[in-house]
């Protein structure tokens, strides 16, 4: 396969993008070789080009099913799709748009995106892997609400995580499950996170500036769970200096770890999910040294 030259990105050619996206619905239905994503993206545009500007997303590797504008098919002329996006040719001013796309997450060895490693679902979408997942506006100055829902079998992936607080869950025919998550503060598509899989975790509490009470929670792979310990402290301290150093403080109801020893990246900072490589966060005091 052949590998692209790396593209220099200069800050003097940002543009500010001609549409916004306010919320978006995502509905992952796991499996390994055809996973299903279905997105729900509420749409604006900004003024920041004219009138007759058309809509571009960012999409790489995606085998489109559906696509909908406020509810109706769109007809093969109104939009094209080329090797790094989809364009729609004349979007209204404020409208909804329907995906539904088809992905391999077990083919993906770019391991952007959705991918799987050692029988997990894991994404990585820092800095542009998000448009692996689904058609979207993956650039960091597009702020959107996020609500996720992840369908899966129940005993390969009994953990099913996202960003923000869980808000349902439900059990399906065939030994499937969902699990909803939502996320009330608009984020950018690279902080967006999911991660399925077998994972145990220990769980503690921390209690914000104003009172309020955080459930923390650090999940590994079965075993590992006397080595959390200490990343556990670290996570109270670090959520402790934010408050003290900038005023600043935690906004949701959880906060969450996953680590876990095949995670390709060495940790990646996934609101309110992060993502460790278990090396640089597990520690036994019983042979782990000050470094």
């Amino acid at each position: 396969m052949k590998t692209e030259d790396p593209r220099t990105i200069h800050a003097k050619d940002y543009r500010p993008p001609a549409f916004t996206v306010r919320s978006v619905h995502l509905t992952f239905d796991l499996l390994a070789k055809k996973t299903n994503v279905k997105s729900k993206l509420e749409i604006i545009r900004t003024g920041a080009e004219g009138p007759e500007h058309p809509l571009r997303l960012d999409g790489e590797n995606l085998n489109l099913l559906n696509i909908k504008l406020n509810g109706l098919a769109l007809d093969a002329q109104s939009y094209t799709i080329d090797e790094t996006g989809l364009t729609v040719a004349q979007p209204p001013e404020n409208f909804s748009l329907e995906i539904e796309i088809e992905i391999d997450p077990s083919s993906n060895t770019a391991l952007e995106g959705l991918y799987i490693s050692n029988g997990m679902f894991c994404t990585q979408c820092e800095a542009q892997g998000f448009r692996k997942i689904t058609y979207f506006l993956d650039q960091p100055d597009v702020m959107a609400v996020f609500t996720t829902r992840i369908i899966a079998d129940k005993d390969s992936y009994p953990v099913l995580l996202s960003n923000g607080n869980q808000t349902e869950s439900g059990d399906l025919p065939n030994n499937r499950h969902w699990v909803e998550w939502h996320d009330p503060h608009p984020k950018p598509s690279y902080l967006f996170a999911v991660v399925g899989g077998t994972l145990n975790h220990i769980e503690d509490q921390f209690i914000t500036n104003s009172g309020q009470n955080i459930t923390l929670r650090i999940f590994v792979e079965p075993g590992d769970e006397y080595r959390c310990n200490y990343a556990m402290d670290a996570l109270k301290r670090a959520m402790r200096w934010d408050e003290e150093a900038y005023g600043r403080e935690y906004d949701l109801d959880v906060f969450m770890i996953v680590a876990v020893s095949h995670f390709n990246m060495g940790a990646m900072e996934n609101k309110g999910l992060n993502v460790f490589n278990s090396q640089y966060i597990l520690a036994d005091p019983q042979t782990a040294t000050d470094m």
